[in-house]
């Protein structure tokens, strides 16, 4: 048997035209696991159980929170689109490749995944060491495919902090998953028909 070496990995920089679905979808779910187990690791380094984090609160109205920032956000986002130069808003086509094919149950599982990890580890853990701020500069890094223009990075900035504000404001991780898990699956289902019409 052979052995593996990780000096043999390389890494090298793939175009969006260069990506397979498959390619897409397995580095969407591995990054999005990584995230997860980082998170979880955080958590209980923290001496924090992540469990309690994910009860859903005997008051509903973190969903008032959720929805309410996610409605504000979508706006935004939508004015955006239409007064900002739409090469100042390019992501590289990774959207487009992520959702224009994808069926509605596969966008709403990308969009339930990606806001319920990426919310554990981001208001679940770092906000809970490095306070709103600095996480929401983190949360703007890590969304690399922005980082090219000013108004994309900022925008996802502003809307990090926003989810920082209102799990503060809400008490539960709830609402910023929630108002996450609607403008993922908002933005998705736009792509997808959009591109069948």
């Amino acid at each position: 048997m052979k052995k593996f070496k990780f000096g043999e990995i390389k890494i090298k920089k793939v175009e969006p035209g260069q990506l397979t679905d498959r390619l897409l979808l397995l580095n969407l779910y591995i990054t999005q696991g990584l995230t997860l187990i980082i998170g979880l690791i955080w958590i209980l380094f923290q001496k924090r159980n992540p469990f309690e984090l994910l009860i859903f609160p005997e008051s509903v109205h973190f969903v008032a929170w959720g929805i309410g920032l996610a409605a504000v956000m979508l706006v935004v986002d939508y004015l955006l689109t239409h007064i900002v130069p739409e090469e100042s808003m390019d992501d590289g086509g990774i959207n487009d490749l992520l959702f224009r094919n994808r069926p509605v149950w596969h966008i709403v599982l990308i969009a339930a995944i990606v806001s319920v990890c990426e919310e554990l580890l981001f208001r679940g853990a770092i906000q809970n060491s490095i306070g709103p701020y600095w996480t929401s500069i983190l949360f703007a890094l890590i969304h690399v495919r922005y980082l090219r223009h000013f108004v994309p990075t900022g925008w996802v900035f502003l809307s990090s902090y926003g989810l920082g504000y209102i799990y503060i404001q809400s008490g539960s991780l709830w609402a910023p998953i929630l108002c996450h898990f609607f403008i993922d699956l908002f933005s998705g289902l736009v792509i997808r028909y959009r591109r069948e019409s």
